[in-house]
């Protein structure tokens, strides 16, 4: 059993950031040389990526409700029996 729901968004801007750490890392550990505007598209790509992933997987929550099945055909609260 989850203990949390799981967000993919969230771990996609993680991975970004975790990509430039890296990038960040080699530069200071002298593997590569990395301007510092390298950053900036890395940073920005990666949290608008984030943010479409998490806007997705909101629609698709919402969409299959928060248990994760579909609400049955014909059972509506309104309609008498």
């Amino acid at each position: 059993m989850l203990r949390h729901e799981f967000r993919p968004g969230r771990l996609v801007a993680g991975a970004a950031f975790v990509l430039a750490g890296v990038i960040f890392a080699g530069d200071a550990g002298g593997l590569w040389e990395a301007q510092w505007f390298v950053m900036i598209p890395v940073v920005m790509a990666g949290l608008c990526l984030a943010g479409v992933t998490g806007a997705v997987a909101g629609g698709v929550r919402r969409r299959r409700g928060r248990s994760g099945r579909t609400a049955p055909t014909g059972t509506d609260a309104t309609t008498p029996l």
